[in-house]
């Protein structure tokens, strides 16, 4: 397990449609660092938004893709995806308004 600090988990946002839409329901998609635990995402997730509280995390581990580019081939770098449930009396996360 990696020695992460709350700062270095949650890379960054994931801006999708599907995640948009799940919005309404108080759950928040974030791109993770591939080392963090459920319970690291979720004390960073209290952390770093003031007035939030976690229900529950999702977590999904996506491989890397082939790619190739004439005759080099290789592979993307494998990444962590993380859907945040946030309880029904927590504040709503403040970078998704407003989108």
């Amino acid at each position: 397990m990696a020695d992460l600090k709350y700062y270095d988990v949650i890379l960054k946002p994931i801006i999708t449609e599907k995640s948009m839409n799940s919005m309404s329901e108080k759950k928040y998609t974030f791109s993770v660092h591939p080392d963090a635990t459920k319970n690291q995402i979720r004390e960073a997730v209290e952390k770093m938004f003031a007035g939030t509280k976690v229900a529950s995390v999702n977590t999904m581990n996506l491989e890397g893709k082939n790619r190739r580019r004439g005759n080099t081939a290789g592979k993307t770098s494998k990444t962590k995806k993380a859907v945040v449930q946030l309880t029904e009396d927590s504040a709503e996360i403040e970078i998704f308004s407003g989108l």
